[in-house]
């Protein structure tokens, strides 16, 4: 999810705790506790610290140790431990397990957007992305807002949560179930469909869809549960080359292959005898573009001149990324 909803889940999860009767008759306590789980609830995504380094690294590193099963009980410990220390006189327990709950709630929230994590390191590395729930979803953050509001008004919070929650349950139940209809219609089109990844949108109504068969790829929309197919491409294995076998060395590459399940790949000749390669990942197509790439040039000696990853909406800004610099490999 996005910061804003996940430090609102945060200040939600506080109101909750109220119901903890230790909590509610410390004020200390509760404030240390709301402090913990507006903060817990924000902490895995402290690694966008990574972006500072470069993005290869940031696209590598987010969302995947820091959101591990270890990086659960270390953030937790690490966030209360020191809320601990500025209020030593509160009871640590109450204090770290509602720290806990908000940093699991951050991972398990994270798992169901198209992005996802790997949350099972350090027993597995796969992304889970189960694609149903956007990164930010207006209702989910809405309802929590209101939440809060009923709160801070004086509503009860045992019953305020109980409702916003069983409504939150009951809406994630309500976008798998959308999500199953759009993937069993997409096998009924393509029988021999090997995967389908979803990515849903700011509308209820529109997804994105993209679609892995033995041989083809397809990038599709589905509106009002109404599927077409914008793009399709053959389905290529790497070639055994130079080349890409340097390109694959590069750290950009290696990030982008490394996160990246459905992607194409280009090879440009240059006039000069430098060759450009080009991984296009198809997931996120929008306005006709698809802004998730990886991309080095390397010169006629097989050596690496320039690289990059991320996110680019033209082909102007990328080529403006690629202009080589002293910190270029």
């Amino acid at each position: 999810m996005d910061t804003g909803t996940h430090i609102v889940m945060g200040v939600a999860l506080g109101g909750l705790a109220t119901i903890d009767p230790v909590v509610q008759s410390n004020p200390t306590l509760f404030h240390a506790v709301l402090v913990g789980t507006v903060v817990g609830s924000h902490a895995p995504d402290f690694d966008t610290v990574f972006k500072l380094k470069n993005n290869a690294t940031y696209i590598r590193h987010h969302r995947g140790a820091s959101h591990s099963l270890p990086a659960i009980i270390i953030w937790s410990f690490l966030v209360s431990g020191l809320i601990y220390l500025f209020v030593p006189e509160v009871n640590y327990l109450h204090l770290w397990l509602w720290t806990l709950l908000a940093v699991v709630i951050h991972v398990f929230v994270d798992l169901f957007n198209a992005y996802g994590t790997q949350a099972f390191r350090p027993f597995s590395k796969k992304w889970i992305a189960k694609g149903f729930i956007n990164t930010f979803d207006p209702y989910i953050f809405f309802l929590n807002v209101a939440g809060i509001a009923a709160w801070a008004l004086g509503a009860n919070p045992g019953i305020t949560w109980v409702i916003i929650y069983s409504v939150i349950v009951l809406y994630y139940i309500k976008r798998y179930m959308d999500k199953r209809e759009i993937v069993k219609k997409i096998h009924e089109y393509y029988p021999e469909t090997v995967s389908v990844v979803t990515s849903p949108t700011l509308k209820q109504n529109y997804w994105r869809v993209a679609i892995t068969t033995p041989d083809r790829f397809y990038v599709g929309r589905v509106e009002d549960r109404h599927i077409e197919i914008i793009d399709e491409f053959l389905r290529v294995p790497l070639p055994e080359s130079d080349i890409m076998d340097v390109a694959k060395q590069d750290k950009n590459i290696q990030s982008f292959l490394n996160f990246s399940p459905i992607y194409r790949w280009e090879i440009y000749e240059q006039k000069d005898g430098s060759t450009e390669v080009r991984f296009i990942d198809l997931r996120y197509r929008s306005k006709d573009y698809y802004p998730f790439v990886a991309v080095v040039q390397i010169n006629a000696n097989l050596e690496i001149v320039t690289s990059y990853t991320g996110w680019i909406f033209s082909e102007r800004k990328l080529q403006s990324k690629l202009v080589p610099s002293d910190s270029s490999p």
